[in-house]
């Protein structure tokens, strides 16, 4: 049940209207039923994953917490008597019961995860191998791959992790956890929400609250705008690129790896404004995910405003823990003793930031374009960072730093280089896309540009001018959203003006968007995740 299909819109109409019916108190019992009836719709089996991880990771939570507190209390009634090795000799003890269970929770969830996404992408390399020796190849395995799956695993991992470090308090409640787990809008695309930040308004009451309805729908409105309006438009001039590798090389490879930016960042941040504008509706604040990632000046700044929820669970839960564990201070100590200082202090960064990215790129997806797509943004990450001391220079040298025509250059290099390793994403195959690479600068067919072949990709003059004005009209916002929140400028302005705003935006949703069978749009591009 997608968000752009007739059931969904009928599903969350009901559900806000029995959500702001029913007594207060057991508002959020409602949101739970209809998480899982949401789950359900999707696949039945689907369950069976997610209530999985949800028992295990609240039963081990509350024994982790639970062990906290025994040990509060023990040191407690016994503060006079113990020694200070005694204390610290206890702590350990409990510590080390603790990362058991951690490590139990760890296994269970990410094991499932690994099961059901990666046991056939194992199973055809180990097939490589066995073709090359001519032996008899592996069958491959038929498992479902429940919706959502990597958001929702990692929403629980976080939380157990926090409970762990002892910066969350394990939630007593069993059907409330659930929730957290569940909470269907995010079970699309996410974002991967932390548990102090959604509790916060997950379970409070909620009154009807007109203004914040209003604002919510707008945001709902909004991505439906970019997405089936923008996305799905542009979705068959990238279609025809990429199916068709024969008759589409060189210049279109560059028309298709631009068009794919424009389509998923349209796809991407569309579903996350519906999520968001959903929970809105609801009372419940959901972590931002984007914050205008194409006005980024470099690839790791880049990185801070795309998919903000992922990279920062990728940085908490393993960069920090890889660089300050014991190993790789060991290893840093001895690569200062044999390479030098400045080799030795970088050591932990390299290797943090590599196991950051091969997971970043796993997590994408199980295949060998996203691991080389996560390593070819570590290693342009990586390149920078170690230049940028001449970077520093080079702006000093020639007054850069306050340069708009020079941050613009920084703007359109950054798009141009996520566009260049995105197509790894494109094609799916790595030497293909290394392939369909190379003839951009081979092939010399640079004229399409301009001679009207772009119109026999399936997108035809009035779909270019559409695309054009709606690109604009984004950029416009980004920029208008350096002023603060798009939304409370508008509801500055007269009624007239915001009527006007509001009812063309659904008009445009509503004749210029690319309609599927029975309002069902393309599926969204992260829902694979």
């Amino acid at each position: 049940m997608l968000f752009t299909s007739y059931e969904f819109l009928g599903f969350i109409l009901i559900v806000f209207l029995l959500y702001y019916l029913i007594p207060k108190k057991f508002q959020w019992q409602m949101l739970l039923v209809s998480s899982y009836i949401f789950y359900f719709m999707a696949d039945p089996v689907y369950l069976i994953y997610i209530l999985v991880t949800t028992i295990s990771v609240f039963l081990l939570g509350c024994k982790i917490e639970e062990l906290r507190n025994r040990q509060s209390e023990y040191l407690k009634q016994n503060k006079e008597s113990l020694s200070k090795e005694d204390k610290k000799a206890y702590k350990s003890k409990i510590k080390k019961k603790q990362w058991k269970i951690l490590l139990a929770g760890l296994f269970i969830n990410l094991g499932i995860l690994a099961v059901v996404k990666y046991t056939n992408f194992a199973i055809s390399n180990i097939n490589a191998v066995i073709r090359m020796a001519k032996g008899k190849e592996l069958g491959f395995l038929t498992i479902a791959l429940p919706m959502g799956i990597s958001f929702y695993t990692f929403q629980a991992l976080g939380y157990i992790i926090d409970v762990y470090r002892g910066t969350c308090k394990a939630e007593k409640n069993p059907f409330k956890f659930a929730l957290f787990v569940s909470f269907f809008p995010q079970l699309v695309q996410g974002p991967i929400s932390r548990y102090n930040d959604l509790a916060e308004t997950l379970y409070a009451e909620h009154k009807f609250d007109a203004r914040r309805i209003s604002f919510g729908l707008q945001r709902i409105l909004w991505g439906f705008f970019k997405k089936m309006v923008v996305a799905d438009r542009i979705l068959t001039g990238v279609r025809t690129i990429i199916q068709d590798t024969d008759t589409y090389s060189g210049a279109y490879v560059f028309v298709g790896m631009m068009f794919y930016a424009l389509e998923l960042y349209a796809d991407f941040t569309g579903g996350i404004d519906i999520t968001i504008g959903i929970a809105e509706t609801l009372g419940i604040t959901v972590t931002e995910n984007f914050n205008r990632p194409f006005f980024s000046k470099s690839v790791k700044e880049y990185w801070r405003r795309w998919h903000i929820t992922m990279g920062t669970w990728f940085t908490d839960y393993i960069f920090y823990p890889i660089s300050v564990c014991k190993p790789m201070l060991k290893f840093s100590k001895f690569a200062r003793e044999h390479f030098g200082e400045v080799i030795g202090k970088r050591m932990p960064v390299y290797l943090s930031s590599f196991a950051v990215w091969l997971a970043t790129g796993i997590w994408h997806g199980a295949s060998w374009n996203f691991v080389v797509w996560g390593l070819g943004n570590w290693v342009v990450i990586m390149i920078s960072q170690e230049l940028e001391p001449l970077y520093q220079k080079f702006h000093g040298r020639f007054h850069l730093e306050n340069n708009r025509c020079f941050h613009a250059f920084q703007v359109i290099r950054t798009i141009l280089l996520m566009s260049c390793l995105r197509t790894f994403d494109c094609y799916r195959d790595v030497p293909l896309t290394f392939r369909m690479f190379g003839t951009m600068f081979t092939a010399r067919n640079w004229n399409i540009l301009w001679n009207g072949s772009l119109l026999q990709l399936g997108l035809d003059g009035a779909d270019y001018i559409i695309l054009i004005l709606c690109v604009v009209l984004m950029t416009v916002v980004s920029l208008l959203q350096r002023k603060g929140k798009v939304r409370a400028q508008i509801a500055d302005k007269s009624y007239p003006v915001r009527f006007v705003i509001w009812y063309g935006l659904f008009l445009a949703v509503l004749i210029l968007g690319a309609y599927g069978v029975g309002y069902d749009a393309s599926q969204f591009i992260y829902n694979q995740f």
